[in-house]
C-alpha cells in the first residue's frame, strides 16, 4: 500500500513542494532532496520500529528547516511588499515636487515676458518723452516728464524685483533636484545592499 502511494507521486508534484518550500537558499534544494529520499526509503523499506522512528526523526527535523525556510522566503516577499510601497510613495512625492517646481518655473517665465514687455513700454516712454520736449510748454512738457521718470522708475525696480524671484525660483529648481539625486542614489544604495545581505544569508 505504501509503495502504490509511492508511486502515485508524480514529478511534477515533486517539484512544485520543492519550489513552494525551497525559498532562496541553496541548501534547502538538497534538504528537500535528501527528506524526499528518505521518505521513499521510509515508505518502501521494511525495518524494525527503532529505525522507522529514527527515520521519522530525521525527516520531520529536515521538515521543520524546510517549513522554516519557506517563511523566512515569505516574509522577505512581504518586506519587499512594503519597501515597493514606500517606494512608489517616495516617488509619487518627488513627481509631485517636480510638478510643482515646473508651475514656479513657468510662472517666472510669464514674470519675465511681462518685465520684457515693461522694458518696452519704457523705451517708448523715452521716445515719447523726447517728442514731448520739442514741444513749446516746457512746465507741462516737465510734469509729465516728472510723472513718466516716475512710472519708468517703477517699472526698473519691479522689473528687479521679478528677475530677483526669477533667480531664486531657479536655484529652488536646482535645489530640488540635487535632492531627487541624491535620494535616488540612497535608493540604489539602499536596493544593492539588499540584495548583498539576501546574497550573505543564502550563502
Amino acid at each position: 500500500m505504501l509503495q502504490a502511494a509511492k508511486m502515485a507521486v508524480s514529478d511534477d508534484d515533486i517539484f512544485r513542494r520543492r519550489l513552494l518550500i525551497e525559498g532562496d537558499g541553496g541548501g534547502d534544494d538538497k534538504r528537500i532532496a535528501s527528506l524526499l529520499k528518505t521518505f521513499f526509503h521510509w515508505a518502501s523499506e521494511s525495518e524494525t520500529k527503532e529505525e522507522n522512528h529514527a527515520q521519522y526523526e530525521r525527516m520531520m527535523k529536515d521538515l521543520a528547516l524546510c517549513d522554516c525556510a519557506a517563511g523566512k522566503c515569505l516574509n522577505v516577499y512581504k518586506m519587499n511588499l512594503k519597501e515597493q510601497a514606500n517606494y512608489e510613495k517616495l516617488s509619487k512625492e518627488i513627481e509631485q515636487k517636480i510638478s510643482e517646481a515646473t508651475e514656479k518655473i513657468s510662472e517666472c517665465k510669464n514674470e519675465l515676458q511681462q518685465a520684457k514687455r515693461i522694458r518696452k513700454n519704457r523705451q517708448e516712454y523715452d521716445a515719447l518723452a523726447k517728442v514731448i520736449q520739442q514741444h513749446p510748454d516746457r512746465q507741462e512738457t516737465t510734469k509729465q516728464l516728472q510723472v513718466i521718470d516716475k512710472e519708468v522708475t517703477s517699472l526698473e525696480e519691479k522689473k528687479k524685483s521679478l528677475e530677483q524671484k526669477l533667480g531664486m525660483r531657479r536655484k529652488q529648481f536646482h535645489v530640488l533636484i540635487a535632492a531627487i539625486h541624491e535620494l535616488q542614489q540612497i535608493l540604489d544604495a539602499d536596493e544593492i545592499d539588499d540584495i548583498k545581505d539576501d546574497i550573505m544569508d543564502t550563502s
